[in-house]
């Protein structure tokens, strides 16, 4: 469907994947959390307009 949300999609994951790992790396565990809810929010988005893809 659309380009432009399957790109935000997949640059949220790519951010709450950084945001994750650098997070894990000084010890911060909250802010882990919520890198790893922006990848996981990212993944959703990206799949969802994957799936309104493969729709007739």
């Amino acid at each position: 469907m659309s380009t432009w949300e399957k790109t935000k999609g997949q640059m949220e994951e790519v951010a709450g994947s950084a945001i994750r790992k650098s997070a894990h790396a000084v010890g911060n565990e909250k802010l882990a959390a919520k890198g790893g809810a922006l990848q996981m929010r990212g993944k959703a988005r990206r799949l969802k307009e994957k799936g309104k893809d493969t729709l007739p």
